[in-house]
């Protein structure tokens, strides 16, 4: 698997304006249907699982530069944009920010017959990017956005964000599905980012054997690893790690080690997929598979590496409104000309046309 990047993003309150908002919409939906209509839906999921055509795009439409709105509202104006031409593009979001991001299995299932593939394989899709992120990857974000664009023929492209309330920023994470391999191995193909930190990275290479080793210890009676807990409880944890267990209460994850002893997984991944098994548990056995049995995880930080009408909150400048407006007809109008001929898309364009006027 390919996840195509990480982009860190100050804090910022507020939200976008209506008036800015229905603008992004409509020039959103021009440059998806001109990217999808010269390339294919499969193109725009490359440019979207890519952090730095998102943040430009996100510039594009006159949000925040450096806000981390800018996740959540292009993400809003992307499911917006296309509402009532899903069918005809072939293209398909789910999910969002808080609690519309439990929303996604149940609006990947509704579009399961115009979907070539097996949709619950999206749906395992989904809920394992958010795992690898907010379990398999502590880097100290808590998630709090996921969204999950698809196509007719089950490729897909996930773009989620983590907040940190301590250091004030927020964190995207980039997922395509092309060229999968693995969930939990080196996902990282470009990542952007500006904040350094420490945490427990089991989706590093070097975290093979970690992964092999919490995979093992999961199929030991779970007396037998709260044992080993309660003992590094009472151990003075090296300064490397920038995690402990000295905070938790171990007894309390003893149903979950009961439920993965009776599941016995058989690699790191299904290991991951259980229910029940977050970052506490997964911490917990990388714990013991350090300091006991001497095998260590990962703790580096997986994060490596215009604006065209102005900004939200007046940088560089303020959005000029008829510039903006200006854009988004020229652009229907390039669209319009060079379609002619393609019935399957002049329908939805003139259906665009009705919505612009």
């Amino acid at each position: 698997m390919q996840r195509a990047g990480i982009a860190d993003l100050p804090l910022h309150y507020g939200r976008s304006p209506r008036w800015l908002f229905e603008r992004m919409k409509m020039l959103a939906r021009e440059i998806i249907i001109s990217i999808i209509s010269d390339s294919g839906s499969e193109e725009l999921l490359r440019k979207i699982s890519d952090p730095l055509w998102f943040q430009a795009l996100g510039c594009v439409m006159g949000f925040d530069w450096h806000s981390s709105g800018l996740t959540t509202t292009v993400c809003g104006a992307i499911k917006e944009s296309i509402r009532g031409l899903e069918k005809e593009l072939g293209l398909f979001v789910a999910g969002g920010k808080g609690k519309v991001s439990l929303r996604t299995p149940a609006e990947i299932l509704q579009w399961g017959d115009n979907i070539s593939s097996d949709p619950n394989l999206l749906v395992y899709a989904s809920r394992m990017a958010a795992k690898v992120d907010s379990a398999a990857v502590q880097d100290g974000f808590q998630l709090y956005h996921h969204c999950f664009i698809f196509t007719s023929s089950g490729q897909w492209a996930v773009v989620q964000q983590g907040m940190n309330e301590v250091t004030g920023y927020a964190r995207r994470y980039h997922w395509i599905s092309e060229k999968i391999s693995s969930f939990v191995c080196e996902p990282h193909l470009a990542i952007c980012s500006t904040w350094r930190g420490e945490g427990l990275n089991m989706v590093a290479r070097e975290s093979e054997k970690a992964r092999i080793t919490c995979t093992e210890l999961s199929k030991s009676s779970p007396s037998k690893i709260i044992k080993e807990i309660k003992k590094i409880s009472s151990l003075k944890l090296p300064p490397t790690h920038s995690f402990s267990i000295l905070d938790k209460r171990p007894y309390k994850l003893e149903k979950t080690l009961q439920t993965i002893h009776n599941r016995s997984p058989e690699d790191f991944e299904q290991l991951l997929g259980i229910r029940g098994v977050g970052a506490k548990t997964i911490r917990a056995l990388a714990l013991v598979s350090d300091l006991v049995y001497g095998v260590k995880p990962s703790f580096k930080d997986p994060a490596t590496y215009s604006f065209a009408h102005g900004g939200k909150d007046g940088y560089p400048y303020p959005v000029d409104k008829k510039t903006y407006d200006e854009t988004i007809l020229s652009l229907h109008k390039a669209l319009q000309e060079a379609r002619i001929g393609r019935s399957e898309k002049i329908k939805a364009l003139k259906r665009l046309k009705s919505l612009l006027i």
